[in-house]
C-alpha cells in the first residue's frame, strides 16, 4: 500500500479489518492471554488513529500498525509484571498437546526472539516487515530468527529424549 505522511484513518481500517486475527494471535502470544492480547490490539489502534499523523510514510503503514501492536503488548506485559506463557493458537483457534510443548518452548526465548517468530509465523511477516515492526536492520532479523530456531530445535530435541 503506497500511503504518503500521516497514514489515512481508512487504509489502518482496511488493514485492522484484513489482519485482525493475526494481530490478536501475535498480541496473545506475547501478552500469554487471549483477552488481554485482544485489549492491546485495540489500544493500538485506537494509538494509531489518535497518532496516525506521527506515521513519517518512510516504511509501510502496516509495519508502523504492527511496531504499535508489538509495543502496546510489551506494554500490557511489563504492567502485569509476570513472566509470558504464550497462547499459541492455530489459525481455526485449536490447541494440541504439540501446541503445548512448543509452546513451553518459544516461552523459554528471549523476548527479541519470541517476539520475531511471532511476528513470522502468527503475522506471516516477511524480514523487511519484521525489522520496520521491531526497530531493527534487516540483517538483525535473519540472525535472530536462526538464534531463535536453533535455541527451539535443541529444547525440543531434548524434550524428546
Amino acid at each position: 500500500m503506497g500511503v504518503t505522511r500521516g497514514g489515512d484513518p481508512s487504509e489502518i481500517e482496511a488493514i485492522y479489518r484484513a489482519r485482525i486475527g493475526d494481530f490478536r494471535r501475535v498480541a496473545a502470544a506475547i501478552v500469554g492471554d487471549v483477552e488481554r492480547g485482544s485489549d492491546a490490539v485495540q489500544e493500538a489502534f485506537g494509538k494509531a488513529l489518535r497518532k496516525r499523523r506521527s506515521f513519517r510514510g518512510e516504511g509501510s503503514l502496516e509495519a508502523w500498525l504492527w511496531r504499535l501492536v508489538v509495543n502496546q503488548a510489551r506494554d500490557e506485559l511489563r504492567a502485569a509484571r509476570r513472566a509470558p506463557v504464550p497462547v499459541l493458537l492455530s489459525a481455526n483457534g485449536s490447541t494440541t498437546d504439540e501446541d503445548a510443548r512448543l509452546a513451553a518452548a518459544v516461552a523459554a526465548l528471549p523476548e527479541r526472539q519470541r517476539v520475531a517468530i511471532f511476528l513470522r509465523y502468527y503475522a506471516d511477516l516477511d524480514y523487511a516487515s519484521i525489522a520496520e515492526a521491531l526497530g531493527v536492520k534487516r540483517g538483525t532479523v535473519a540472525a535472530t530468527l536462526s538464534a531463535a530456531h536453533d535455541n527451539l530445535r535443541k529444547t525440543l530435541q531434548e524434550a524428546l529424549r
